[in-house]
């Protein structure tokens, strides 16, 4: 190419490749990267674009750990906000003891740090990477069997400012982490506590009295939860989305209190065996916006409070299952459709 043409690619082109990666959601992160190699041109451009280069995407990838090493180290990652390293199988606790010591600069401004699903990660690798993120406001850590209280103790030490947390799955996680969490993180906005087996109501208590901003609450697969702390989720007057799938102690009683959330707009209440008409009907009445509902598996609901969710929530729904709900005798598509005509969706668990 002459110089000239050169010169006329870079003006026609420079601004049409900016267009495409200005947008993240339509151009991976490896695709990023590859247009680097394209032109100097366009890499000098892509690279003075700071606002392209503060994630760090390297879920479910060989050498996660070596890659976030190597993009610490370019410049263009130096004010970092996003790292996912979901299902980084390789990632152990000595790749975020070597950021603390060579990188901790790298992850100041850090806001969402994704460490679902990497098993090898012990409290010692939580500490070192938290006290390098004081701007953290995004922390998953699903499915960790290894990390317990001490972890938390670090975490709300260090990272003053985290409003979604995830620790499902973290089966040594106890209610002392809860009250950590509810001490510290006034803020909260969304939490999930899936399979952690050693809360109780003692420590959830906790985060309901104090977490009052929650939006999303996720206690699924909790059955040592009573009614004793089921009754005060009526106190999170935010609270969109909650998920009490397998709460076998949940009785109608207590259902009638969360209807006091009159924001919640999902509901999931699979296997809540205790639960009966008068139960779904006071969330009828309560929560007139629900869009998701889950009955899977409930018997002692019958076609009596379908009909009340009608009245108040048929032009809201579009997810509801009652899929193994022999009391309801009629609920094939075509009665669902009938009564909630915005219905999408029929089963949500398979």
């Amino acid at each position: 190419m002459t110089e000239e043409g050169e010169v006329e690619w870079n003006k026609e082109t420079v601004p049409m490749v900016m267009k495409i990666v200005c947008s993240r959601s339509l151009l991976r992160q490896q695709d990023l990267i590859t247009l680097l190699l394209v032109s100097s041109s366009i890499n000098r451009t892509l690279l003075a674009a700071r606002s392209l280069w503060q994630a760090i995407e390297l879920r479910e990838m060989s050498g996660a750990g070596v890659r976030l090493i190597h993009a610490l180290s370019l410049p263009r990652y130096g004010r970092v906000k996003h790292v996912d390293l979901e299902f980084a199988r390789d990632v152990e606790d000595s790749l975020f003891e070597t950021i603390k010591t060579r990188f901790d600069a790298c992850l100041k401004d850090l806001e969402v740090l994704n460490l679902n699903g990497c098993q090898k990660i012990s409290d010692r690798g939580i500490e070192a990477v938290t006290s390098v993120c004081p701007n953290l406001k995004v922390f998953s850590m699903y499915w960790n069997v290894r990390v317990t209280d001490s972890c938390i103790k670090h975490l709300v030490g260090c990272c003053k400012k985290v409003v979604d947390l995830n620790l499902s799955g973290c089966k040594n996680i106890s209610d002392s982490s809860l009250e950590l969490i509810a001490a510290n993180y006034y803020e909260l906005e969304s939490l999930n506590i899936t399979r952690c087996i050693k809360v109780t109501d003692r420590g959830l208590e906790h985060i309901l009295e104090k977490c009052s901003n929650l939006q999303n609450l996720n206690l699924y697969a909790l059955s040592s939860l009573t009614d004793k702390s089921y009754r005060k989720i009526s106190l999170l007057a935010t609270l969109k989305s909650l998920d009490l799938c397998g709460a076998q102690n949940l009785s109608d009683e207590a259902l009638a209190c969360i209807a006091k959330c009159k924001k919640l707009v999902s509901l999931n209440l699979t296997w809540c065996v205790r639960v009966a008409d008068s139960g779904v009907i006071a969330i009828a009445r309560g929560c007139t916006s629900l869009e998701f509902l889950s009955l899977f598996g409930i018997v002692g609901v019958t076609d009596k409070c379908l009909e009340v969710l009608s009245e108040t929530c048929s032009r809201s729904m579009t997810t509801l299952d009652v899929n193994g709900c022999i009391g309801i005798k009629r609920r094939t598509r075509d009665d669902l459709l009938r009564l909630f005509p915005r219905i999408k969706c029929f089963k949500v668990h398979s």
